[in-house]
């Protein structure tokens, strides 16, 4: 169903994957989207394909990580689209190594964009959303952030925060008109997910359930879903296209 009136949405870590999946499903249901990315080239590419099919949307390359960059991607937003009624928080990367080699940059860097920028971006919209007593936030996480990932515990326990911050926040402003929610996909099929190792997808992809990776598309309709006011009773959720890896 369109939207009556377009309502502004960021959607971080948008130029490929599930970021690019989630905006081009948005947009094609009536938002409004700036999508971010840290590349400007790829963050272009997923805006044209937008425009193509006649939706709205606008492009602010930044590093979810930097107050500087976040900052910027929030006036980008507000500037061509207004007040930001929904937030998806999806950049992020994988690093895969054994515990024992990661070095302290890793797992800092691995914070900083998973739970850094997650707070950064969403320290930016929260106050517009709470003074209009509406907004819906979204937050990506991973299936791993619930049972971990052999040579992801990096990865693992960024995840595991943003879920945690998810409930948390959740707690804090649901009364107060802001709908906080996540998403924690399993496998799918990204370029960040075929960048490990083959080893590790082919034993990932034989203790699946369903037996088979999800596809980003897939991830993108429960985002559009929790995004939606047929999710009004969802508060502090983590719902898992995953596969059959986590089963609640």
């Amino acid at each position: 169903m369109m939207a009556k009136h377009p309502i502004s949405a960021i959607v971080t870590g948008a130029g490929s994957g599930i970021g690019r999946a989630i905006a081009i499903k948005l947009a094609s249901i009536g938002y409004a989207v700036l999508v971010n990315d840290l590349s400007q080239e790829r963050a272009q590419v997923t805006v044209d394909e937008i425009r193509a099919v006649g939706g709205v949307a606008a492009v602010k390359a930044g590093d979810v990580s930097s107050e500087a960059d976040v900052a910027a991607v929030h006036a980008a937003a507000t500037g061509a689209h207004g007040a930001v009624g929904l937030l998806v928080n999806n950049a992020g990367f994988v690093h895969q190594a054994l515990f024992e080699n990661l070095e302290v940059s890793d797992f800092d860097r691995m914070f900083a964009v998973h739970v850094r920028g997650t707070f950064l971006m969403t320290k930016a919209v929260l106050p517009a959303m709470l003074a209009a007593s509406d907004g819906v936030i979204v937050n990506v996480a991973s299936q791993l952030g619930q049972i971990g990932g052999i040579e992801l515990v990096h990865y693992s326990s960024a995840k595991a925060a943003i879920i945690g911050m998810t409930k948390a926040l959740a707690r804090e402003v649901s009364s107060r008109g802001v709908r906080v929610n996540a998403v924690a996909p399993g496998p799918i099929n990204t370029p960040l997910v075929l960048a490990l190792s083959d080893e590790w997808r082919a034993a990932k992809k034989s203790e699946l359930p369903l037996g088979r990776f999800g596809e980003p598309e897939e991830v993108a309709e429960t985002v559009a879903f929790l995004a939606s006011p047929a999710a009004s009773l969802f508060v502090g959720q983590t719902l898992g296209p995953n596969s059959g890896d986590v089963m609640l």
